[in-house]
């Protein structure tokens, strides 16, 4: 009969004539080999732990249309109906940016109504870095 292990089982607990650092450290152990998946690692454990922190991290989105510069005295001469003359001409791609930082570009669609973006060229890692700098 093939040996089953108990998915409920608690860790096993450290010995109790052990200093208060070492039993902390003990259990901490304990922990995360109860939480690792069989045939891992603890330190591929770590790396899962450490991604899962990271998806959580919120980023602003900006998708950027096109810029422009202009006095105070002329911005406040805006109106509805006015119209911003931007730096890019119409079907050129636009600059998707996370914190700031381009990682993509795209194009406007219309979607049920709504815009869209669809992403037609998404900037390589190493780009990403190098504008980091």
């Amino acid at each position: 009969m093939a040996a089953t292990e108990d998915i409920n089982a608690q860790p096993e607990s450290p010995p109790a004539g052990m200093d208060e650092p070492a039993r902390a450290q003990a259990e901490d152990k304990a922990h995360h080999a109860a939480d690792a998946p069989a045939g891992k690692d603890s330190h591929d454990s770590e790396s899962a732990v450490n991604m899962e922190f990271l998806l959580d991290v919120p980023l602003d989105i900006t998708v950027e249309l096109g810029r422009t510069k202009m006095l105070i005295n002329d911005m406040l001469k805006l109106g509805q109906g006015s119209v911003i003359e931007l730096s890019k001409l119409a079907g050129e791609s636009l600059e998707i940016l996370a914190n700031r930082k381009p990682i993509a570009r795209g194009e406007v669609v219309v979607v049920n109504e709504k815009y869209g973006v669809r992403l037609t060229e998404v900037i390589s890692p190493m780009e990403r870095v190098e504008g980091l700098r």
